[in-house]
């Protein structure tokens, strides 16, 4: 049967645009006013393998081994209508993708997930957890193998030992030899006569065990860290999977992070702000001085560098953001009262006069918003 793919030169796959693509170019290429006579016969393959394969019932038809441009639209290669090569292939060899030989008992593990809940002072510096998991791991009592002690796997009897058996099927061609996965030993050309009492013959068991991980600086919530052949043991002992540490930072009742940086609100007093003063706050480093200059404002951000989370797989740290809150005292007794008014007087602020602004939020309140959803 003509292969129109080969014609078009476009694989089997190929998508409807692909073989119009092709069929345009080449019709381009062999029409008769371009090529003369000498293209006229093979631009009239072109055009019936296009007539063919942009037609889905008939690309459908000749997919299975009939031309419908043949006379009377009969099966190509004499093959019975509706019985293509893909039939043929899987009649011959049981699906085209058998193994032809046992498969082995010892498979990989799955790969395994945890999570572990971290403080923010560990995702700052880096820590070592101790981590339980529990999860399959080899059987000592049969190291694997899956067999009781002193016993060992028998040949299957059924396939002797080939993991799969073959049988006779009928078929147009007549009578044809199929392979398939022996039912006996589930392919695997052994059997286990007794089976290991600790692991029914798997190889292995589930168990809870202690890991060290190492938390490096800069983790966040999200972040997996991979420990390479620390997951599932493989059924037949087979080598384990990975395990992934997945890191869940837990909130802090002063900082909050965005990125590396850190945030945190300082109230301090009217006074001390339109004054001035040194204050000591306490961070994730110990005590810091924080200069307070005179006539600072509410929502001025100070800015401490290096004071931050470090960099994750780099050097460095960000910085820690301290947005100053300044508190109006709201119960004042009869001296604080008269200080404040002969204040005003000497300011002229007895009677302020209101002059509107245009409202610009802080920082740290669009950061607080944000993370509340608002």
């Amino acid at each position: 049967m003509t292969d129109y793919y080969e014609i078009l030169g476009v694989p089997r796959d190929a998508s409807a645009e692909q073989i119009k693509k092709a069929y345009r170019k080449l019709a381009r290429e062999l029409h008769p006013d371009v090529a003369g006579e000498a293209g006229e016969e093979r631009f009239k393959e072109v055009a019936r393998a296009y007539e063919v394969l942009s037609h889905p019932d008939k690309r459908q038809q000749y997919d299975l081994g009939v031309d419908p441009t043949a006379p009377g639209g009969g099966a190509g290669g004499g093959f019975g209508n509706g019985f293509g090569f893909q039939d043929i292939f899987e009649t011959f060899f049981g699906g085209g993708g058998q193994p032809s030989g046992p498969v082995p008992r010892a498979r990989r593990g799955q790969d395994a997930l945890v999570r572990l809940d971290v403080e923010l002072s560990e995702a700052t510096f880096g820590a070592k957890r101790e981590l339980q998991v529990d999860t399959a791991v080899v059987c000592g009592t049969c190291s694997g193998g899956g067999c009781r002690p002193g016993t060992d796997l028998k040949t299957c009897e059924v396939c002797h030992g080939r993991g799969n058996v073959q049988r006779v099927a009928r078929s147009f061609l007549g009578q044809v030899m199929t392979t398939a996965p022996c039912a006996a030993c589930q392919g695997f050309g052994t059997v286990i006569p007794e089976p290991c009492p600790d692991c029914s013959g798997e190889g292995r068991v589930r168990s809870r065990r202690t890991l060290t991980v190492n938390v490096p600086a800069g983790v966040d919530t999200g972040t997996r860290i991979k420990l390479t052949s620390q997951g599932e043991v493989g059924p037949g002992g087979g080598p384990a999977g990975d395990l992934y540490v997945e890191i869940r930072e837990k909130p802090h009742e002063v900082f909050v992070r965005r990125g590396d940086d850190l945030h945190c609100t300082l109230p301090v007093p009217m006074t001390a702000a339109a004054l001035g003063t040194v204050l000591d706050l306490e961070t994730l480093d110990g005590a810091q001085e924080i200069d307070l200059r005179p006539g600072t404002q509410p929502g001025q951000v100070i800015t401490l560098k290096g004071l931050g989370v470090g960099h994750l797989h780099a050097g460095g740290r960000g910085d820690l953001n301290v947005h100053v809150e300044v508190q109006v005292p709201t119960a004042l007794d009869d001296e604080q009262t008269e200080l404040l008014r002969s204040l005003a007087t000497l300011r002229g602020e007895e009677r302020p006069e209101p002059r509107l602004a245009a409202a610009h939020p802080g920082v740290f309140s669009r950061l607080r918003d944000k993370l509340s959803g608002k």
